[in-house]
């Protein structure tokens, strides 16, 4: 029987024991796609508890907490920061096999040097211990950051935000590390929904002009851009449903906005023409820039109703989508590539499902790019960032693209302290690699294999985002 999470968890054979020891665990983080707070980062942000650093916001935890039976008050309540603890250690002994086991654990270990598992007994105990650990001068954010061997970090930013914090972040030679806005233009391209109007507001004082028809759209969202670019942006960041591409006329399209900024409403056909439309401007402005764009899709958002009313958004009350997103999918990048607005682009799907789809789509748009890999499927995200989710995803790139070119990992958190998610993502990719190559599969040619473990684990992205011309 192996120790529980040792030195070697998750890698089952000499070779990936010798990859991963000898490769994957020397390289830096580039954490490409995160939800964590910028500002934070400039204030060197610290945490009182352990609870604030892990309950506070982690929806994954939410629903884990829920399954279990712990009533919300010990969730998103006004419990005690002990209680609440206290309540997701007894929820961890009921998490074999899921990944918030292993992440707990990991973190534990790698930031509090605690070995043994957590659970309802000890729960007091590892509380305080991680308490008195977080008080240390080196455990502030920036402690953090430079603790995980984090080298550049990208935000998620809308377009109305004054990206203070990136200036004050860049102005700073004390800085951790380089930390860049991604445009997240989402609420511009959601016309159906009845905080639209609302936000047309918000763009036009950013913007300091009128914005009545979709050309001024397009023109607000192309200085937006623009001001992003000025402050080191070089990657955006876009949720679908699912995929799609309606075109229409630009007549239609005034009349839809016009409708949706006056608050009349619009129906979800018009919604995917509007939404269309302004997918094909950004795409050339990102074309034209060199940036990266990523679509996210397949998510089922919001499902329970009432907990949505009670708590807001991004609570633990999503899923996966099953709506079709072949067809979609292939006609949105073949119109990109028409109009001369297909860049480089990462394609994450929600549904595990579609993992063949991604694979055998992007293939077909594999053109003209001096970079290998123009076109990414990104690593498994959300509800498919657990050993076989991630499994599963490489081996259908392994089967339907090149692996060599792939990017790799991100923490998609709001937690500095999951940066420990890289290290679970490089253990299961050498360990894959290993299986292949004691199987026969591929020679054991460690020079090469190395070299591909460090690619993917920092050195593709560094060259695919062009994060290079910053990290020297």
């Amino acid at each position: 029987m192996k120790p529980f999470m040792n030195e070697d968890f998750l890698l089952g054979t000499e070779t990936a024991r010798k990859l991963y020891h000898d490769h994957a665990e020397k390289m830096p983080i580039i954490d490409y796609h995160c939800h964590i707070n910028p500002m934070e980062i400039y204030e060197d942000k610290r945490y009182d508890t352990i609870t604030e650093v892990w309950l506070g916001g982690d929806h994954y935890k939410w629903r884990a907490m829920r399954s279990c039976g712990v009533p919300e008050r010990y969730i998103t309540g006004d419990a005690t920061p002990a209680e609440k603890f206290q309540k997701w250690a007894e929820t961890i002994p009921s998490l074999i096999g899921n990944p918030l086991y292993h992440w707990t654990h990991l973190e534990l270990q790698r930031y509090f040097g605690i070995t043994e598992p957590l659970t309802g007994d000890n729960a007091m105990e590892i509380y305080e211990t991680c308490n008195r650990i977080l008080a240390q001068p080196d455990m502030s954010v920036r402690g953090i950051i430079r603790k995980s061997g984090v080298k550049l970090i990208c935000t998620t930013d809308d377009p109305v935000d004054d990206l203070k914090a990136h200036e004050l972040l860049a102005a700073d030679p004390t800085a951790p590390a380089v930390v860049l806005p991604a445009f997240r233009p989402d609420k511009a391209m959601r016309a159906d929904k009845p905080t639209f109007p609302q936000y047309v507001s918000q763009l036009e004082a950013v913007v300091g002009y009128a914005i009545n028809t979709v050309e001024d759209m397009r023109r607000a969202l192309a200085d937006r851009i623009a001001y992003f670019a000025d402050h080191g942006c070089r990657v955006s960041d876009h949720a679908l449903d699912y995929c799609f591409c309606e075109e229409a006329t630009e007549e239609e399209l005034n009349d839809i906005f016009a409708r949706a900024k006056a608050g009349k409403g619009i129906t979800w056909g018009e919604q995917l023409k509007y939404h269309t439309a302004l997918l094909i401007a950004v795409g050339k402005e990102y074309s034209r820039r060199d940036w990266v764009v990523q679509f996210h899709f397949g998510c089922l958002r919001d499902n329970s109703r009432v907990n949505f009313r009670k708590l807001g958004p991004d609570t633990g009350f999503d899923s996966m989508n099953d709506a079709p997103n072949a067809a979609g999918l292939a006609r949105l990048l073949g119109t990109l590539e028409e109009q001369n607005a297909l860049g480089k682009t990462i394609l994450y799907s929600l549904n595990p499902s579609d993992n063949g789809i991604v694979g055998s789509i992007m293939g077909a748009f594999q053109t003209d790019s001096p970079i290998p890999g123009k076109i990414q499927q990104g690593s498994a995200w959300w509800f498919n960032d657990h050993k076989p989710g991630m499994e599963a995803q490489m081996v259908s790139l392994m089967s339907l693209g090149a692996m060599g070119s792939f990017n790799g990992m991100l923490t998609d958190s709001r937690s500095f302290l999951s940066y420990t998610r890289h290290e679970y993502f490089r253990r299961i990719l050498c360990n894959l690699f290993g299986n292949l190559v004691e199987n026969g599969e591929y020679p054991a040619d460690m020079e090469r294999l190395g070299k591909m473990v460090e690619n993917i684990s920092y050195n593709n992205t560094l060259h695919y985002f062009r994060f290079d011309e910053l990290l020297k």
